[in-house]
């Protein structure tokens, strides 16, 4: 077993002061995070009309303030999506992300009972009023159904599936991109998680109340189940939280498969250099090595002085050598009579 999976599946010396603290950092950043969501989302719509672009921008500061305030504590995850992908690629312990898990849906549930608390009712401005736009649902459950029924279409199940995960994904890849190896946040988190979690309330609010998060869509359901809604949201909890969970394990799939290929490739070129070493450092062959100091032996006695005539027999025999002789023969005839 790895050291990271060591310390994965809990290693030795868990400081338990700091899991539990870390732990609280989750549930306290969890149930602002919800109440500045649920209350944006319930109050914006009903007094000044349904706005996209303000739900994204309280959603995207919500997460981006309290990852800058816990970020370096527990990571600043916020979502069990984010948590079960940092559990799976290791940067998150196991034990500590089952913490971190719980307190995120309790910080759900804790920020869902204060904004049903604190919010009026009254016959004329009932519950259904204020939390139809705070609930995440689809087909009649989505905040547009009122919209569609005039068109006769609806957004079903498989289009909150899909946007659902492609948003969940996006968020969970930027989340496993800012955050160190231990899990805990960098100098980029806030800014790149905000980013991310308002993008992801741009295009899937219409369609599902831009849920991007398990604990935030438990926390309001369990408080609005008798709100006189189209549908129930408790029943449509399933949705929200299966997309999370397969957008994470998705996430996590590529990223420990990416690194397995990352690893392989060093391994091989690792191979190929100390390959390369290995052939530099191989004995030359006995006959080979033989044939090299006899060749050097010939270069070194033709070099020496006094040895013209070796120079010469060394030298590249030209193609009519065979008449040399005859031609050296007649000059000293002709040098003797003069």
């Amino acid at each position: 077993m790895t050291q990271a999976q060591s310390q994965h599946n809990g290693g030795k010396g868990r400081n338990v002061p700091k899991m539990f603290s870390a732990a609280g950092g989750e549930f306290v950043g969890s149930f602002f995070i919800f109440v500045a969501i649920y209350m944006v989302s319930a109050l914006s719509p009903a007094l000044y009309g349904p706005s996209i672009f303000l739900i994204a921008i309280a959603t995207g500061l919500a997460y981006a303030v309290m990852t800058v305030v816990f970020g370096k504590l527990s990571g600043g995850q916020f979502n069990p999506a984010v948590t079960l992908a940092a559990m799976l690629t290791y940067k998150t312990k196991f034990l500590d992300g089952v913490l971190y898990i719980v307190a995120q849906i309790l910080g759900g549930i804790a920020a869902g009972g204060v904004v049903k608390l604190i919010i009026p009712t009254s016959q004329t401005a009932t519950a259904k009023m204020w939390f139809a736009n705070a609930v995440n649902g689809f087909a009649k459950g989505s905040i547009s159904d009122t919209q569609l029924a005039n068109a006769k279409v609806t957004f079903g199940v498989w289009l909150a599936i899909a946007v659902e995960v492609i948003a969940v994904a996006i968020i969970v890849a930027v989340a496993m991109r800012t955050l160190d190896e231990d899990g805990k946040a960098t100098s980029a988190s806030a800014l790149a998680m905000g980013a991310a979690y308002a993008l992801g309330v741009t295009f899937t609010y219409p369609i599902t109340g831009a849920s991007l998060n398990p604990a935030r869509s438990t926390g309001i359901a369990l408080f609005t189940m008798k709100s006189g809604l189209a549908v129930n949201p408790v029943s449509q909890l399933w949705l929200f939280w299966i997309c999370p969970i397969l957008a994470a394990a998705v996430v996590a799939l590529v990223l420990i498969l990416g690194q397995l290929i990352s690893d392989k490739l060093a391994d091989k070129a690792n191979m190929q250099v100390a390959d390369v070493a290995d052939f530099g450092a191989e004995e030359v062959p006995a006959e080979a090595q033989a044939q090299f100091d006899e060749a050097i032996n010939v270069a070194e006695n033709n070099e020496a002085p006094g040895n013209d005539d070796a120079q010469g027999n060394f030298e590249m025999p030209s193609l009519d050598s065979p008449s040399a002789p005859e031609s050296g023969s007649e000059s000293d005839e002709d040098s003797e009579a003069k």
